[in-house]
């Protein structure tokens, strides 16, 4: 599987959140089918068959992409000083 880059992830766990928050808000068909469409893609993006799954799935791969970022700033304060 192919891992999105965090740039994209972000985005549609953004979009998301929104469509979850207008759906619960006030639902309507477009609603229904925003949140149908972005939880789709946050699955297909995670490699998961459900929202739960995907959300939790996200949630560990932002954690390593921040630990990666704070090993490279390391590594690279490391080779200034």
């Amino acid at each position: 599987m192919l891992l999105p880059a965090e740039k994209e992830l972000r985005s549609v766990l953004a979009r998301f959140a929104d469509a979850r928050f207008r759906h619960d808000l006030q639902p309507t068909g477009r609603s229904s089918r925003e949140l149908e469409e972005t939880s789709h893609t946050l699955c297909l993006m995670t490699g998961t068959r459900s929202v739960d799954e995907a959300l939790a799935a996200a949630d560990d791969l932002l954690r390593k992409l921040r630990a990666e970022r704070r090993a490279v700033t390391r590594a690279a304060q490391t080779l200034a000083a």
